[in-house]
């Protein structure tokens, strides 16, 4: 299994010499755990599409402000529309062309159009439940349950381009998720800060630097991984030891940050990826996989005073995020985009500051960083001949009568343009989403 591995390792470093691939590039996935509200997201600020969305959710005091919207013009569109007025850090983002919205995206078999829907065409399993639509955005396939994620099967495809990578490609800031697992790669979890990056990964008992017993426990431990380095298994332990001490002393330190970070969950999160990628070097990293999340997004009551609190989280952690990666001058090479469990009903539960939604389908995607077409729409057009959905009750895009609309970009067109970005080959991406050729293309065009 030793000699498996080191040829596994040499043909891996051999492929990437061949590919040509060379620099680092990482993905940054901010998961909106509970089913992010994508209709107050991004909301027309055209007089007729606002007219729509006033009549669907004005009455029961669900609609924000035409005044208050977050001013843009999708030049694909050419109309405008509105951010959420809480989002004022991702619209410096978009004023600069660094953030993307990318339309309608959700979890699908193959393209579905109403009537299809309506006459029992193949869709995803479980629709509308969180724990089902969770899994499949996370494994990019909707027809069965995997036991990998889509991120999992990313990193496997490119183990070669991290030959002398002394962590894995993947890091979760949130725990263990099945996104991150792959068949070769296993995710590092991490605490988020404040926990200083250098108490993440200590070796406990083992700091000779500061207990002389530490010392004495550290010389015997280095003697006795000397011994029967003959035996394949004895050394192959003695290695992966080795790599842990050398891993633990490169994080010996807790890294000063140049942009200003919230003290919040996603700004902590954020923070602490942002300290992994200034040890990329020392790591021998040149492709890395980040998962955060924030939860709160199951907004059956109370919607508009929690949305806005989110969104404010969101929107300022990522700012500050991308902030750090053009201090670190990794802006082009760093890619965050945003995923969730589906969006919610365009029609409201309840009326008044008690208002909330019910779960839905397609969702809006916000995607960030230096390398992506940023200032526009991207996605799949739907019936109105845009990637945007008509936002009428018991219209085209709707599933039933609450604003439930069937995406037109599935997760895996999405997803497939990230991992493309990455590294994935073409001819692996079918690999990596094994239905990919059910939908019209694999690569919707907003990264560079």
């Amino acid at each position: 299994m030793t000699a498996l591995a080191t040829s596994i390792r040499h043909f891996g470093l051999v492929d990437a010499y061949a590919r040509g691939d060379s620099g680092y590039k990482a993905l940054v996935c901010v998961f909106l755990r509970g089913g992010n509200d994508g209709n107050n997201t991004v909301i027309p600020n055209y007089t007729a599409g606002y007219d729509q969305y006033f009549a669907a959710r004005g009455v029961q005091g669900m609609a924000i402000p035409r005044a208050s919207l977050l001013p843009i013009t999708p030049p694909s569109i050419g109309l405008d529309f509105g951010l959420h007025p809480s989002m004022t850090g991702l619209k410096t983002l978009w004023d600069q062309q660094k953030m993307a919205v990318v339309c309608n995206v959700g979890t699908l078999v193959q393209p579905l159009t109403k009537a299809e829907y309506q006459s029992g065409a193949p869709r995803p399993g479980q629709l509308f439940s969180h724990s089902d639509q969770e899994q499949q955005h996370w494994t990019g396939i909707s027809a069965y349950r995997s036991t990998t994620g889509w991120a999992g099967r990313t990193a496997d495809r490119t183990v070669g381009l991290n030959p002398g990578g002394a962590i894995p490609a993947i890091t979760s800031i949130a725990g263990s998720t099945l996104f991150t697992a792959g068949t070769q790669t296993q995710p590092l979890v991490v605490s988020p800060s404040p926990t200083p990056l250098n108490q993440v990964l200590t070796l406990n008992g083992f700091q000779p630097a500061q207990f002389q017993e530490d010392a004495v426990r550290r010389a015997q431990m280095d003697n006795i991984r000397g011994m029967d380095l003959s035996s394949t298994l004895v050394r192959a332990a003695s290695d992966l030891t080795a790599q842990a001490i050398a891993v633990s002393e490169d994080l010996s330190s807790d890294p000063p940050l140049t942009a200003t970070f919230p003290n919040t969950s996603l700004g902590n999160q954020l923070r602490q990826v942002a300290k992994l990628m200034k040890f990329r070097t020392q790591l021998g990293m040149s492709r890395q996989i980040f998962y955060v999340q924030l939860t709160g997004f199951d907004t059956h009551s109370g919607q508009l005073t929690r949305h806005a609190q989110l969104w404010t989280e969101v929107s300022q952690a990522i700012k500050a995020f991308y902030d750090e990666t053009v201090a670190q001058g990794i802006a082009d090479s760093v890619t965050t985009f945003t995923m969730s469990d589906f969006s919610r009903t365009l029609n409201p539960a309840g009326s008044g500051s008690g208002a909330g939604s019910d779960h839905a389908w397609g969702n809006h995607s916000l995607v960030v960083g230096g390398g992506v077409r940023g200032g526009d729409f991207y996605g799949r057009p739907g019936p109105n001949g845009t990637v945007f959905p008509t936002l009428v009750n018991s219209g085209p895009d709707d599933a039933d009568n609450r604003g439930r609309f069937i995406p037109t970009t599935s997760v895996e067109m999405f997803a497939a343009t990230l991992a493309s970005w990455y590294g994935v080959p073409t001819a692996d991406i079918p690999l990596v989403f094994p239905y990919i050729n059910n939908f019209p293309v694999s690569n919707l065009g907003f990264m560079l």
